[in-house]
């Protein structure tokens, strides 16, 4: 018996609730209600949860106390101390993780004609990018334009997205599939051999290309093919630290350090890309998240710092479906190609609450008042609570196998501890799961720093307030090929000036005289799970 005795109750009104529930036809919120489901709920109106930043060009604008910490904090690099005359590497093109975004952004670069080099806190590849399920949203398929792909993402971003960033998106998205497929990605077909489709919450049209449930993990493994057959040079276990700007205020590289062996090392650019990820590692809020172990927010603290204007720091993606039990897979992301495909969410009395594809902030929202306003969840042995996704109800509405055959990973994963999805539910509630706002860009990927490009996570303005399924993929993509081919058709026009930190001093400088410095290393670059019962001991 997979879930322990304490379950079995709950579990067994879910199967006794099974065959109505799968004909019923259940409703969707008015946009009223949807708006009073958000506000009473939703961790972005935790007023609590938020403090304001003291520094910089969005002083006085809330952020998550987790994140404004690391703007407050101490950088690594002592700008009073750093030699800036011994320049260890000088190339066209610096770009900064090694995730999709950064490598389509040095594909393009390189394809281009620029010496480029890639630097990565981890390994090439290791990123949200690879951990992503569920597919990229694109307008490809017969019944579907970009314009409902632009319509359905600005609703789902609470109509705060940026519509020029929208409609880019949305415009090239078909054509970054093309240019995929030619890589090599191997996209799920239907029978007749076009691109089968997916649907997710917020979206009217089955628009999401996927690779089972493991495409990020392909993608990746094309986009690495690329790197390395393109010979572009990439330094792992090398994180940025800091930018450097030159005395014209254009960003001209970036300071690393070498986690093997503490070494500083400064490469000289003429344009630079950040695509370092999420926040997902800062545990906003204390919840569990889905992200990577490097996702620590280091880009954002970076370009704050280097003066990048930000945009919608006050709002972050806590997808539905993060796992409760077993208590080894906390947090880990269940695709929204679940509900898309049929899998129902349902309280501890056997009951839906929720219209599944409803936008992520909504169905979270909805499952956070289930369990903490209406005491219908169900408990953990370890006390945590959730909600069921009933996930057999997928072999019902598309026949025996589908689950097997299309949600391969999500399937082994549970059956090594003996929960046999095909007839169990996955019990389930919010995980932290993606960073909606970021530093504000333009339809290249430009910053509001000359010569600093940002995309993907690490980005504003794209996703607005709340991010569709599908859609992140899909920025990844459209951004860093546009922010590649951008920087690598204007780096030879760039020419750079005497470098310099002054940036940093001035910024110390603004944060002491606020008062509001915080003792503690930015960026943050790895997480520390370190037990507090165990960080005073000495161990000889």
């Amino acid at each position: 018996m997979a879930y322990p005795a304490g379950m079995q109750e709950s579990l067994a009104r879910l199967e006794a609730t099974r065959s109505r529930r799968s004909k019923e036809h259940f409703p969707r919120l008015s946009p009223e209600d949807k708006m009073r489901l958000l506000e009473s709920c939703h961790p972005d109106y935790r007023p609590a949860a938020f403090a304001a930043i003291a520094v910089g060009r969005n002083k006085g604008e809330k952020a998550p106390k987790e994140l404004v910490r690391l703007f407050h904090g101490r950088g690594i690099v002592d700008p009073d101390r750093f030699d800036l005359s011994a320049v260890d590497r000088d190339v066209d093109v610096l770009v900064i993780g090694a995730g999709g975004g950064g490598a389509t952004a040095a594909i393009f670069a390189h394809a281009a004609g620029a010496r480029v080099l890639m630097t990565t806190k981890l390994r090439t590849g290791d990123s949200n990018t690879t951990m992503a399920e569920g597919g990229i949203a694109a307008a490809v398929h017969p019944n579907d334009t970009p314009m409902l792909h632009y319509i359905d993402t600005i609703g789902g971003g609470r109509y705060a997205n940026l519509p020029d960033l929208v409609s880019t998106l949305v415009l090239d998205a078909p054509s970054i599939v093309q240019w995929l497929e030619s890589l090599g990605v191997m996209f799920d077909r239907a029978p007749d051999g076009r691109l089968a489709a997916t649907i997710a919450g917020g979206h009217s049209r089955y628009r999401v290309s996927s690779c089972k449930d493991y495409s990020g993990l392909e993608l990746m493994r094309v986009l690495r093919d690329e790197i390395r057959n393109r010979e572009i040079e990439v330094l792992e276990f090398t994180p940025a630290v800091d930018l450097v700007l030159d005395d014209h205020g254009h960003c001209a590289g970036a300071i690393l350090l070498n986690l093997d062996t503490y070494e500083f090392s400064l490469v000289r650019a003429k344009a630079t890309i950040l695509a370092t990820g999420g926040l997902g590692r800062l545990h906003v809020q204390d919840f569990p998240t889905t992200n990577h172990y490097g996702a620590t927010a280091d880009g954002l603290v970076m370009g704050y710092r280097a003066g990048a204007k930000m945009i919608y720091l006050d709002t972050v993606q806590f997808h539905p479906t993060g796992v409760v039990w077993p208590e080894q897979m906390f947090g880990w992301l269940i695709s929204e190609v679940l509900r898309g495909k049929g899998a129902q969410l349902v309280n501890r009395e056997g009951s839906r609450f929720i219209h599944e594809l409803e936008s992520r902030d909504t169905v979270s929202s909805a499952i956070i008042r289930e369990c903490d306003q209406r005491d219908k969840g169900i408990k953990s042995p370890t006390g945590a609570v959730g909600v069921w996704l009933d996930v057999p109800l997928i072999d019902v509405a598309s026949g025996k196998g589908t689950i097997r055959r299309h949600l391969a990973g999500i399937y082994r994963r549970f059956k090594q501890y003996d929960i046999d999805v095909e007839r169990e539910p996955i019990l389930v509630y919010p995980t932290q799961h993606y960073q909606n706002g970021g530093i504000l860009i333009d339809r290249d990927g430009r910053t509001s720093v000359p010569g600093l490009y940002a995309v993907g996570e690490v980005s504003g303005g794209v996703q607005g307030r709340n991010r569709l399924g599908g859609n992140s993929l899909t920025d990844i993509f459209v951004f860093g090929r546009r922010a590649g081919m951008h920087a690598g058709a204007t780096f030879g026009d760039v020419v750079l000036g005497q470098l310099t930190l002054e940036h940093l001093r001035n910024y110390r400088r603004e944060l002491e005289a606020s008062g509001a410095c915080e003792e503690v290393r930015s960026p943050m670059l790895l997480p520390d799970y370190t037990r507090p019962e165990t960080k005073s001991r000495k161990y000889q």
